[in-house]
């Protein structure tokens, strides 16, 4: 019985089972980053000190895939910290993917005064501190002065160091942040080793 061309030539079967098994990776990792979790470096001070700079983030990418397969936005929750594609991103300027925190849904109002954030809606008329109902961890006092109504499909997002112009977010002209431009949930941190912790 004759040898086939690959037995014949081991060395090209070597090399197509490589390729094969570098083909495979590769689609895997696209696959994982585009529907399990993605990772992310902390760029700045707007989310201090809660995360900081060099820190390692592991993003949920779950959420929003299985909104997706049902055909719904993804909605995270009051508090959560959320990374999402800048809807005012251009190449070369600015940060392509921003980590902030969840403020307010469509139909609330956003008042920020006095140093203070309240959130009103049909639930709380007389108005709630997202901040102490949600165990986040901000700084105080909260600068600007903002009043506004979240539009719909969107959210109110804030960093966590609300002191000056530390946080670019939708208090100081990041605007509101489409339901469809969340990448998902910040779930870990897994470095520096010494902070890890989930969220």
């Amino acid at each position: 019985m004759e040898a086939s061309f690959l037995q014949r030539h081991p060395f090209i079967k070597d090399t197509v089972g490589i390729l094969v098994f570098i083909a495979c990776v590769l689609i895997g990792t696209v696959l994982i980053n585009a529907f399990i979790f993605r990772s992310f470096n902390v760029v700045g001070p707007s989310m201090e000190p809660t995360m900081y700079t060099g820190d390692r983030l592991i993003v949920s990418r779950l959420p929003a895939t299985w909104a997706q397969l049902q055909n719904k936005p993804y909605i995270p929750e009051r508090g959560q910290v959320i990374v999402f594609k800048n809807p005012r991103y251009n190449v070369g300027t600015g940060d392509e993917y921003i980590v902030k925190r969840v403020i307010a849904f469509p139909g609330e109002r956003v008042v920020v005064k006095d140093g203070t954030m309240t959130v009103y809606n049909d639930a709380h008329p007389e108005g709630i501190h997202p901040d102490d109902s949600h165990n986040s961890e901000p700084t105080s006092p909260t600068s600007g002065n903002v009043d506004t109504i979240v539009s719909d499909g969107a959210l109110f997002v804030a960093g966590d160091h609300r002191q000056g112009d530390y946080s670019y977010d939708s208090r100081s002209g990041l605007g509101f942040i489409p339901y469809y431009d969340i990448v998902g949930p910040v779930k870990f941190r897994i470095f520096p080793f010494t902070g890890i912790r989930t969220f």
